[in-house]
């Protein structure tokens, strides 16, 4: 099977036209750089996974911004769209402008959970946000139904996408605010098809594991918290990123991908540098 390139964008904070997150950060062009990086690359990108907060407050004309400027960057691409919500997101607003539900359909009680094919590798997304809460939770009878769904095995397995790191942490504030009960998560996806877990919310790039499963927090496109700031302070600063994801037959790759404007060292002929490679290694053996 060929590779699939999968890229992760995740906590977008978008807000209505002329509205700043933190009366500091344009996360609109963050977003516009994100996606014309993307279509400037020249590279097949099979899906583009956003793993909530996707708006900053669940306003409607937010959630539009973001689809008007996604969706045809993702048709462009041919890649599949998936949207994951966040603590910062809108359960109604969610279903209505980005799942395409009627309004008056959409039960604000019940989580958006989906399943999304992708040549053969199945994508589960999860909705693990508590109306009004920042922390996430995931209740029982989702649980039940992501233990069916994986009752089958994928050709291609599995990616579980949602919200909150099941992990621990070492920072304040990414212990209080992760998925309480992560435990039951682990004790349903152990020695299930589920090849990696990809979160977002913490705003800071970081990887572990469940369940012996890799778990990786991608980088936030809003900005960034700082993991090394001085004790006994929070710091956020500006940043962002998106994450690239490969899914090899014999492997799941996350890699960081940096946006911030940053001034260009080189930009080589990758075939020149893979001749050079080829006669270092060459000469090494």
């Amino acid at each position: 099977m060929n590779e699939l390139t999968l890229i992760q964008l995740t906590d977008t904070h978008i807000r209505a036209s002329g509205e700043q997150v933190l009366d500091t950060v344009d996360t609109y062009a963050a977003l516009d750089r994100a996606l014309q990086q993307l279509l400037s690359s020249g590279r097949h990108i099979d899906a583009l996974l956003l793993t909530g907060d996707l708006t900053d407050n669940g306003s409607i004309e937010g959630y539009r911004r973001l689809r008007e400027a996604v969706e045809p960057v993702a048709e462009k691409l041919g890649a599949e769209l998936v949207y994951v919500m966040g603590n910062h997101d809108e359960r109604t607003a969610f279903g209505v402008e980005l799942l395409g539900r009627e309004p008056g359909s959409v039960d604000p009680a019940a989580p958006h959970d989906r399943v999304t094919e992708v040549s053969g590798l199945r994508i589960i997304a999860l909705d693990s946000t508590i109306p009004g809460l920042a922390d996430g939770r995931l209740e029982p009878e989702q649980l039940a139904w992501l233990a069916e769904e994986l009752r089958t095995p994928a050709p291609r397995g599995t990616l579980l996408v949602l919200h909150h790191p099941p992990l621990p942490s070492a920072i304040a504030a990414a212990q209080v605010l992760k998925l309480q009960h992560a435990e039951q998560l682990a004790a349903v996806v152990a020695g299930t098809d589920v090849r990696m877990i990809l979160c977002g919310h913490n705003h800071m790039t970081a990887a572990s594991a469940l369940a012996g499963i890799p778990v990786w927090v991608g980088p936030a496109l809003a900005y960034r918290l700082d993991a090394m700031s001085p004790v006994g302070r929070q710091r956020s600063i500006t940043g962002s990123g998106y994450s690239r994801i490969d899914v090899l037959p014999s492997a799941v790759i996350a890699t960081a991908v940096e946006t911030t404007p940053a001034t260009e060292i080189y930009n080589n002929d990758e075939a020149a540098v893979l001749e050079r490679l080829a006669t270092v290694v060459a000469h090494s053996g």
